[in-house]
């Protein structure tokens, strides 16, 4: 209901129904607004990617440089945060990355809107950071090492800490769906409206802002998810880490 519709969207929809509907399949609900922008945002991706890819080299172009740098920047969190053995969570934290910048700046676009503007996207996000997280943890500590750090550090507590660990963990997808959510949602919103009202010259300095708060959105959304795996993932790391530290002593002598 929270939902602008935008009217080569609705046509596009209505293409895409009647095509569906002849084959003899039936759809019970048609796809919205923010179903086709991230569609079209997948899209763009695979060809931008598959275009640049091949243009990389020794002597980078802007484009190269510009990839290059939200790769440094995203790998310096992501390193910092979980420390060793960042590679592997990297293509997941870099991804939703790029999906949720572009995501929020496409709503500048007067012809587009932003898919975070609906809550079905920012919580699909969240959700995937969600069992992600959850699955790496039991991927590197097994499913009862894993399920032991909810009990808290002495088992007679863990009636106590077991819900308030339960409680914690199913509100982070909350969190971060609402945050990001409303932060876009209020923010696209406004603008539309001054937009319709005054157009052209208010809504800038608003665009501009809507510019910066998309950036530090995305910010948060990925040092949040990097913070969430490296919970989940530190007790086997620092493991790892302090058998490695005493297995060299040994091997020198």
């Amino acid at each position: 209901m929270f939902e602008h519709k935008l009217g080569y969207v609705e046509w596009l929809t209505a293409r895409f129904y009647a095509v569906i509907d002849n084959m003899g399949f039936h759809l019970a609900h048609k796809p919205m607004d923010h179903v086709w922008m991230s569609l079209f945002i997948f899209l763009f991706f695979v060809f931008f990617f598959g275009y640049w890819k091949r243009k990389f080299g020794v002597y980078p172009s802007f484009m190269q440089q510009t990839l290059e740098v939200y790769y440094r920047f995203v790998q310096n969190i992501v390193k910092d945060m979980i420390g060793p053995g960042w590679e592997r969570y990297f293509p997941l934290i870099g991804t939703l990355g790029l999906f949720i910048l572009f995501s929020n700046l496409l709503g500048l676009i007067p012809i587009f809107k932003s898919p975070t503007s609906s809550l079905n996207v920012t919580f699909a996000c969240a959700i995937t950071v969600f069992v992600y997280y959850h699955a790496q943890g039991i991927r590197q500590q097994g499913l009862f090492k894993y399920l032991k750090h909810f009990a808290g550090p002495v088992w007679w507590l863990a009636w106590l800490f077991i819900p308030v660990e339960l409680i914690g963990h199913f509100s982070r997808p909350l969190s971060l769906s609402v945050r990001l959510f409303g932060n876009i949602f209020g923010e696209d919103t406004i603008i539309l409206i001054l937009f319709m009202l005054v157009p052209f010259f208010v809504p800038l300095p608003l665009m501009c802002l809507a510019i910066f708060t998309s950036l530090v959105q995305t910010l948060v959304f990925i040092m949040l998810s990097s913070v969430y795996i490296a919970g989940a993932v530190a007790h086997e790391e620092s493991h790892g880490e302090h058998t490695a530290g005493h297995a060299a002593p040994a091997s020198a002598h």
